[in-house]
Protein backbone atom coordinates (compact mmCIF):
# COMPACT_ATOMS: atom_id res chain seq x y z
CA UNK A 1 0.00 0.00 0.00
CA UNK A 2 1.36 3.40 -0.97
CA UNK A 3 1.96 6.04 1.65
CA UNK A 4 -0.85 8.59 1.92
CA UNK A 5 -0.22 11.89 0.22
CA UNK A 6 -1.04 15.27 1.61
CA UNK A 7 -3.73 15.60 -1.08
CA UNK A 8 -5.37 12.29 -0.19
CA UNK A 9 -5.37 13.23 3.50
CA UNK A 10 -7.00 16.60 2.70
CA UNK A 11 -9.64 14.90 0.56
CA UNK A 12 -10.37 12.37 3.30
CA UNK A 13 -10.62 15.17 5.88
CA UNK A 14 -12.99 17.07 3.58
CA UNK A 15 -15.24 13.99 3.29
CA UNK A 16 -15.21 13.58 7.08
CA UNK A 17 -16.12 17.26 7.56
CA UNK A 18 -18.95 16.98 5.02
CA UNK A 19 -20.29 13.85 6.72
CA UNK A 20 -20.20 15.62 10.11
CA UNK A 21 -22.09 18.57 8.60
CA UNK A 22 -24.74 16.23 7.12
CA UNK A 23 -25.09 14.49 10.51
CA UNK A 24 -25.45 17.82 12.32
CA UNK A 25 -28.12 18.93 9.82
CA UNK A 26 -30.03 15.67 10.28
CA UNK A 27 -29.87 16.00 14.07
CA UNK A 28 -31.12 19.58 13.82
CA UNK A 29 -34.06 18.46 11.66
CA UNK A 30 -34.95 15.71 14.15
CA UNK A 31 -34.82 18.19 17.03
CA UNK A 32 -36.93 20.74 15.14
CA UNK A 33 -39.54 18.10 14.31
CA UNK A 34 -39.63 17.06 17.98
CA UNK A 35 -40.21 20.67 19.06
CA UNK A 36 -42.90 21.09 16.39
CA UNK A 37 -44.76 18.00 17.57
CA UNK A 38 -44.41 19.04 21.22
CA UNK A 39 -45.88 22.46 20.43
CA UNK A 40 -48.73 20.86 18.49
CA UNK A 41 -49.54 18.52 21.41
CA UNK A 42 -49.60 21.47 23.82
CA UNK A 43 -51.95 23.43 21.57
CA UNK A 44 -54.31 20.47 21.12
CA UNK A 45 -54.34 19.62 24.84
CA UNK A 46 -54.86 23.29 25.72
CA UNK A 47 -57.83 23.49 23.37
CA UNK A 48 -59.31 20.29 24.77
CA UNK A 49 -58.85 21.54 28.34
CA UNK A 50 -60.47 24.90 27.58
CA UNK A 51 -63.38 23.15 25.84
CA UNK A 52 -63.82 20.74 28.75
CA UNK A 53 -63.61 23.61 31.26
CA UNK A 54 -66.34 25.52 29.46
CA UNK A 55 -68.64 22.50 29.87
CA UNK A 56 -67.62 20.98 33.21
CA UNK A 57 -67.03 22.81 36.50
CA UNK A 58 -64.36 20.29 37.57
CA UNK A 59 -62.22 21.21 34.58
CA UNK A 60 -63.01 24.90 35.09
CA UNK A 61 -61.57 24.58 38.59
CA UNK A 62 -58.44 22.94 37.21
CA UNK A 63 -57.98 25.72 34.64
CA UNK A 64 -58.48 28.32 37.36
CA UNK A 65 -55.92 26.61 39.59
CA UNK A 66 -53.42 26.31 36.75
CA UNK A 67 -53.75 29.96 35.71
CA UNK A 68 -53.18 31.01 39.33
CA UNK A 69 -49.94 29.00 39.37
CA UNK A 70 -48.40 30.98 36.52
CA UNK A 71 -45.37 32.69 37.99
CA UNK A 72 -43.72 34.52 35.09
CA UNK A 73 -45.18 37.91 34.20
CA UNK A 74 -44.77 37.30 30.47
CA UNK A 75 -46.78 34.08 30.79
CA UNK A 76 -49.44 35.63 33.03
CA UNK A 77 -50.07 38.62 30.75
CA UNK A 78 -52.14 36.79 28.06
CA UNK A 79 -54.54 35.64 30.79
CA UNK A 80 -55.24 39.10 32.24
CA UNK A 81 -58.98 39.70 31.88
CA UNK A 82 -59.48 36.31 30.19
CA UNK A 83 -62.44 34.14 31.10
CA UNK A 84 -63.42 30.71 29.94
CA UNK A 85 -65.86 30.55 27.03
CA UNK A 86 -69.36 30.37 28.47
CA UNK A 87 -68.21 31.61 31.89
CA UNK A 88 -69.72 35.05 31.38
CA UNK A 89 -73.21 33.59 31.20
Amino acid sequence: MAAPTRDSIEQAQKRVDQAKARLAALNARVAAEGRRLDTRRKIILGGLLIDAASKDKRFAGIVSELTHRISRDQDRKPFEGWTLPGEDR
